[in-house]
């Protein structure tokens, strides 16, 4: 992914991004422990140990995750990603994003994708997010924030190829009033 990190600090007014270390284990699992946060989520067992130590060693060792730490309270509250799209590996997506409830709603989503899409943008042109298509919660939440649906495509962001809906935000878009025009037209990226 050239020169990019992808595992700054990046801090906004209530959400500090730092990389995600060994340490973090038991803090994230606190925070991803709530069964109500994987509903519409593919891996809707997630809150359970087992199943979260492996997601968590397979974020870790990516070196590309970051730990979202809330300020006010020093805690954990959810973990993000950069990485390089399958069909797009000179790119740079956002994903494997998760936020506990007392977060959801709010404007913490909109601030912890802002400090990810605007580092994104000093090395790249457009920013990438890859949601299941039951994921209609988050689909709603990166269209809010500009990204448009470009695409479907059967993708292995996991170890296992699975279908996704393909959304991107240009810095021309994100630049534009309220985060993007959502009816502007889009200038298709989709791989041949």
């Amino acid at each position: 992914m050239r020169d990019f990190d992808c595992q700054p600090v990046l801090c906004g007014p209530t959400l500090r991004l730092r990389p995600l270390t060994a340490s973090d284990v038991e803090g994230m699992f606190s925070a991803a422990g709530d069964p109500e946060i994987w509903i519409g989520h593919p891996a809707r067992d997630r809150y359970q140990r087992q199943v979260f130590e492996t997601y968590f060693a397979a974020r870790l060792a990516t070196r590309q995750a970051l730990a979202v730490i809330d300020i006010e309270s020093g805690e954990i509250v959810g973990t993000s990603s950069y990485y390089a799209p399958p069909d797009l590996p000179d790119s740079i997506a956002i994903g494997f994003t998760f936020l506990v409830r007392a977060k959801w709603g709010g404007n913490s989503n909109r601030e912890l994708k802002r400090l990810m899409v605007e580092h994104a943008f000093k090395a790249h042109e457009i920013v990438y997010f890859h949601i299941a298509p039951s994921n209609t919660r988050s689909q709603k939440a990166t269209m809010k924030l500009g990204a448009v649906h470009l695409y479907d495509a059967e993708l292995n962001l996991s170890g296992v190829a699975a279908v996704c809906r393909c959304y991107g935000v240009t810095q021309a878009q994100w630049a534009a009033p309220e985060h993007g025009n959502r009816s502007s037209e889009w200038i298709s990226t989709r791989p041949e």
